[in-house]
């Protein structure tokens, strides 16, 4: 019984020392400055990456493919050369198209020169009425079926035209599905390639309702910056701006939805892609930050420690207006330049004296981007 007393004074007596030490010194903490700075509001928002424009290419005409001009996944300029079809019998037909329009344009100036010499002998009754009639009837006649010839040329040639599959945009090429040899049909609703336009690009994502008002009054003055970012906002993928706030509300889902655009110039953002996305509405001017980690919650609100210049703690109530990234805006409760605790707090209480550690031994803050 006595080695137990002694052993049960011994930890007394070293627990008395900590404790006295840690009157002496203070609970170890971090610390950190309240800061003045402008800082961001944000909207939030989960997006889809769309193509600018997307383009399924198909056949126009009949006929068999004789050349495949591309590669899948190619970058393609406007114009450029993708599929051809069989042209032969498409030359033919503008062929024939162009000799019937020579042979009755040939045949509509031999009536209308008739007609011309019938005109000053009728008067003079060297020929009838009826004849002079009759040719300027054949020459009109003609004229209409040079009209029709000349129709039927442009039709045979734009058939022609149509066996080369052009792209209509800038873009890339996805997989194609359809090689050398294979007979297609105008009528086929198979597409031979899909082109998407990756530059520029768009993100569609939806917004609360309630944050419409300053959506709104942000894009009143202006243009309405846009970031992409992946998902959990780890890394931001590009910036762009606002383009579209649609004209109602979505009631199903109480949200708006928003298109931005992006140059994408480095394909970055990539269709179907899925990114978190954020439109700042407005910049707090001045605004006293923290960080994050000092805010700490209570039956009574957020409260955090500020550190008085003779080392003790005093906890304040705050009221926080915005967080971002690992930044707290205080609205109330502490002036910049004030000292607060970022760590060690579960030791403090109301007055604890508190040691600040040296900054290489604080934890390094986490922060996005």
């Amino acid at each position: 019984m006595t080695g137990w007393a002694l052993r049960d004074r011994s930890h007394g007596q070293a627990a008395a020392q900590s404790r006295s030490v840690s009157e002496a010194t203070g609970v170890p903490v971090a610390a950190a400055t309240a800061t003045a700075r402008d800082m961001p509001v944000y909207v939030r928002g989960l997006g889809t990456v769309q193509a600018y424009n997307s383009v399924t290419v198909k056949s126009r005409v009949d006929g068999a493919i004789v050349k495949v001009d591309f590669t899948e996944g190619q970058e393609v300029k406007a114009g450029d050369l993708l599929f051809e079809i069989d042209p032969r019998p498409y030359q033919a037909a503008l062929a024939q198209a162009q000799a019937n329009l020579a042979r009755d344009q040939a045949q509509l100036a031999n009536a209308q020169r008739n007609a011309s010499r019938d005109k000053p002998l009728v008067g003079k009754e060297f020929i009838s009425r009826q004849q002079f009639d009759s040719d300027s009837t054949n020459a009109d006649a003609l004229a209409g079926t040079v009209a029709a010839d000349k129709a039927a040329v442009e039709a045979a040639q734009l058939n022609l035209d149509y066996t080369q599959l052009r792209s209509p945009i800038d873009g890339r090429t996805g997989a194609r599905q359809m090689d050398i040899g294979n007979l297609v049909h105008a009528s086929d609703n198979t597409a031979l390639v899909t082109i998407t336009q990756l530059k520029p690009i768009f993100v569609s994502f939806a917004a609360p309702q309630n944050q419409l008002d300053a959506i709104r009054q942000a894009q009143i003055k202006g243009s309405v910056p846009a970031e992409a970012w992946s998902q959990g906002e780890q890394r931001q993928i590009a910036k762009g701006t606002l383009t579209l706030i649609d004209n109602q509300i979505d009631a199903a889902t109480g949200t708006i939805h928003l298109k931005a655009s992006f140059a994408n110039p480095d394909e970055a953002l990539w269709p179907g892609e899925f990114v978190d996305m954020r439109l700042q509405v407005d910049t707090l001017k001045n605004a006293v930050t923290v960080p994050g980690r000092s805010i700490q919650a209570g039956p009574n609100g957020s409260y955090l420690f500020v550190i008085k210049p003779d080392n003790t703690v005093e906890q304040r109530t705050v009221t926080v207006a915005e967080t971002e990234d690992d930044l707290a805006v205080i609205a109330k409760g502490v002036s910049a330049g004030e000292q607060i605790v970022v760590d060690g707090q579960y030791r403090l209480q109301q007055g604890t004296k508190v040691s600040i550690l040296p900054p290489q031994s604080q934890p390094a803050p986490t922060a996005k981007g």
